[in-house]
């Protein structure tokens, strides 16, 4: 392990792994409070650029986004020959993944008000021209008293830099303008969104097959559909925010300031 980074904090038990590293909770006594450590190891990483360029854009990202909230604060960088250490807040409180793996379907309010956090988060990485390109459950994270953070921005990029293409994200939460090959704006992450709150009012993806390539082919026909049996319950209001999130025609998609001021977002979900 890098000195630098054992001489500040103690590293604690295993949080999880992904693909390129593991977390671990890290405690600094000079602050008396447990942060976690994401380490990533530099051999894990193939020749891909893309995967490369995590080890770069993911830690300039967070120190740009440091200001926002609900989002992942990044508080110190450890580098060493073999491994890349974040030390990011501590989020004990699990991820979206595990409330919802096992198809529960979340009250609309509660729904509204997962969604509401990540927009706040989604609307500040934009004003600061930062496209996130991976959202889903999995990275969206809860601390300790319930709130989110935004997490994993090791495919985001920088749109008012230069125009974004190329094929990132998940299969499930992917935008249809990013698998045809072409370029494709910020508002891939609203679509992204617009999956997760599908999933949190209906208990499955609204497009999905067996296996990615089946479920690449489902998204791009984009036949947003609301079953009877799944969303009876569900308000006009909610099913007319999602029409508008996953909106195939991208001029008419909203953006993440639109979607929070939408008349059901203002209410907190709920209806009369």
């Amino acid at each position: 392990m890098c000195d630098s980074l054992k001489a500040d904090y103690q590293l604690c038990e295993e949080l999880g792994r992904g693909r390129f590293g593991v977390v671990h909770r890290c405690y600094s006594s000079a602050a008396d409070t447990s942060f976690a450590c994401k380490s990533i190891h530099k051999d894990s990483l193939s020749s891909d650029p893309t995967d490369r360029r995590c080890l770069d854009v993911e830690p300039k990202i967070l120190h740009l986004l440091s200001g926002c909230p609900a989002i992942l604060r990044l508080h110190d960088v450890y580098e060493d020959d073999e491994y890349l250490h974040l030390v990011t807040d501590l989020c004990d409180g699990g991820d979206l993944y595990d409330r919802l793996s096992s198809g529960i379907r979340l009250p609309e309010p509660d729904a509204a008000s997962v969604l509401n956090q990540l927009m706040v988060a989604v609307a500040c990485c934009h004003r600061l021209g930062v496209a996130h390109r991976d959202i889903k459950p999995d990275n969206i994270l809860f601390d300790s008293r319930g709130r989110l953070k935004l997490a994993d921005f090791g495919s985001a990029e920088l749109f008012g830099v230069s125009e974004m293409s190329g094929l990132v994200g998940t299969p499930y939460y992917v935008a249809p303008e990013v698998l045809t090959g072409g370029e494709y704006d910020e508002k891939v992450d609203v679509w992204s969104a617009g999956v997760i709150l599908y999933i949190m009012l209906a208990g499955v993806p609204p497009f999905y097959g067996d296996g990615p390539a089946e479920t690449f082919e489902a998204v791009l026909r984009g036949n947003l559909r609301f079953p009877t049996k799944l969303f009876r319950s569900v308000s006009p209001e909610a099913k007319d925010l999602l029409r508008k999130m996953m909106c195939r025609d991208v001029s008419r998609r909203l953006s993440a300031e639109q979607v929070l001021r939408h008349p059901w977002m203002i209410n907190g979900g709920e209806t009369t």
